[in-house]
Order: C-alpha cells, then structure tokens, then sequence
C-alpha cells in the first residue's frame, strides 16, 4: 500500500552528532525566517486511513492529492473532494498540519472536475498552497487566476490578505518546458493576493517522458537537460525548485543518490510517494558536516581578511594545496549556513576547528 506504515530502516544519525558539532559565532547574514521546503509528500484522498495516516508524517510540504491517486470517475473524484474538505473542516487546528505545510494537487483544468475542486479549495483558509499539473504555459496559469480571483469577489470564505494562495506549477510536458521562461516569469494580473502568487516549479518526470517519448533509464542522463532548465528557470525569479519523484520507493540507497543528484543540480526538494522516502530527502537537502564546516571556515577567514582590507585568501584543503576565496564563495558559504542553521542544526566554530 502507497500509504502503508514503514518503519525507518536508516539511522537517524547524522551529523547533528557530529564532533565538531559547536556554536558559531561569525555573522553569515540573517537566517532565513521561513522554514525549509524539502519533502513534499502525496497523500491519497481516496482513502480515510491515508487520511489520517497523513497527521503522523513530517514530512516538509503534505499534498493531498485529488489527481492521479483517485480513480478517473466523476463518483470517486467526488467522493475523494468531500473526503478531503470533511477532513481538513473537522479537525481541529492542533491535529491538522499547520496551514503552511498544507498544499492540494488539483486536477487539471482541461478536465471537468477542476472547477469544483478549486471552489471547494479556496473554502478552507488552511489550504494555502495550489498544485498546478499539467501548466503548459502562462496561459494556463492566468485562467487558474481569474477563478481565484471569481472566487474571491464571489463566495471565497478566506481572508486573501490573511492567508495569501500560493501556486506550484508542475511541468509535464514538451509545451511546459519549451515556455519554461514564460511560466516562471508569470505574475497574476488581479496581484497577488487576489490571484495567487507563482512560488515553486515541480518537474512531473514520468508524464514528461510519457509526452516525449524519452525512455527512462537508472542514469537519468535522459532527464538531465530538462531537470536543469527548471531549476535556471525558477531561480531566475526566484522560485523553488522540485524534483522528480523516485518511483522506486523501496530501493532507498537509490533514492539517496538521486537526492544528492538532484541537490547538485540546483533543486530545492523533492516529491515522495512513501512515508519512508521523507527522512531520506530530508537528509539529504540540507549541507554536510563537510559542507558546514567548510562554509563556517571560509566565513570566519574572510572576516578575519577583511579586516586586513584584504578581499580574497586561500583557504587549505584536506589533500594539500589551497583554494582561492573571494565573493562568489563568500555568498555560497553564506547561503550554506543559512540552510544549516533553517534545519536547525548548530554550526561548528571555524576559530577553533
């Protein structure tokens, strides 16, 4: 079962153990104020137990999903919604996840159920997140708009100002990553808090391959150019970046490597369609102990540098040698400890390390 309890067959030790596991002291900028967005976790509506087996996870992002996890028939697409609004409405606040952890996979706009899903969505002020499948261009994104904006000004119970509508816009096509640039640059004509705000591209691998006949192998060399195009297209206005599902929910040294693969690549999380796949990408999308402590030395050696109006050093590596330092690594320390310090882990003091 998709959903079914898993237990943790990795150790959840990590580097938080770490010996050079100390406080550091150098400034690196403020810490980021939201909290990471790593895992993003499907839960099925067609189902109670799934439900409520949802409220145990802690996973990053939970997506209830009304798409591919119900079945394609009107009955079930509307059993699955009210299941879902039901609930999300008789819960309470301390049961549910909190608002900002809560996200709902749409179906697509070209099908018939779109509609009613979205006013039922824009009913619940704890839904604060949109998936979008299927946006083949900005298009596609201005007609969602003008719904949330029709809903708004008609029968929306929520606060736009309140609770602001976040939209994640999943790329599955050729059409989709041939306006990679027009998507991401999409801003809603009614603003941002009337017509929701673009915050996250999501690579849907396996429906990109299905339109492109690009066939599927272990390396995912195949998917490289794409997987790449998406994260240069979010971080150019500023968006997260998703990957790709690891269909193989059960080989988790695999899903280990494509975290890390997708970690290089740029992204900022990724998709799970299993319980256990949570710990590992949320594990893996945060910096090493090696990382950290290569960041936290490069911070506290370019202040020391510039206190001598010096603006570059080198700093020594493990094998011999030394790399040049200077603002580009300055900034990616910086973002690195950032990170660390949002995951809540505690940096090690590069003065004495």
């Amino acid at each position: 079962m998709l959903f079914q309890a898993a237990r943790d067959v990795f150790s959840r030790r990590s580097f938080l153990s770490h010996p050079l596991r100390r406080r550091f002291n150098t400034a690196a900028g403020p810490a980021l104020n939201t909290s990471l967005r790593r895992s993003y976790l499907y839960v099925p509506t067609s189902s109670d137990r799934m439900l409520q087996k949802s409220l145990e996870t802690t996973s990053d992002i939970v997506i209830y999903d009304l798409e591919d996890s119900v079945p394609p028939g009107t009955t079930d697409k509307e059993r699955a919604r009210q299941r879902l609004k039901e609930f999300l409405t008789n819960k309470s606040a301390d049961e549910l996840p909190p608002p900002n952890r809560i996200a709902i996979r749409l179906n697509d706009i070209n099908t018939p159920f779109f509609k009613h899903d979205i006013t039922e969505a824009l009913r619940i002020p704890s839904i604060r997140t949109l998936i979008l499948p299927k946006i083949h261009s900005a298009k596609d994104l201005h007609y969602v708009s003008r719904e949330i904006y029709t809903s708004f000004q008609s029968e929306s119970s929520r606060n736009p100002s309140e609770s602001p509508l976040h939209i994640v816009a999943s790329i599955e096509s050729a059409r989709s990553v041939w306006n990679l640039g027009d998507i991401a640059a999409w801003k809603s004509e009614h603003g941002p808090e009337l017509g929701g705000t673009l915050s996250a591209l999501l690579f849907a691998s396996e429906d990109y391959c299905a339109d492109t006949s690009i066939i599927r192998t272990p390396s995912r060399q195949e998917l490289l150019y794409t997987r790449s195009q998406i994260v240069v297209a979010a971080k150019t206005f500023g968006l997260s970046a998703i990957d790709m599902v690891c269909i193989n929910y059960k080989d988790f040294d695999y899903l280990r490597d494509e975290c890390e693969d997708g970690r290089r690549l740029g992204f900022n999380g990724k998709q799970a369609i299993h319980p256990a796949q949570v710990h590992i990408i949320q594990s893996t999308f945060v910096p090493t102990s090696k990382d950290i402590l290569r960041a936290a030395k490069i911070l506290h050696q370019m202040k020391v540098a510039h206190a001598s109006q010096i603006g570059a050093f080198g700093l020594e590596l493990e094998g011999g040698g030394k790399e040049m330092i200077d603002a580009p690594m300055l900034k990616q320390a910086e973002k690195t400890i950032q990170i660390a310090r949002a995951a809540g882990i505690e940096i090690p003091d590069a003065a004495i390390a």
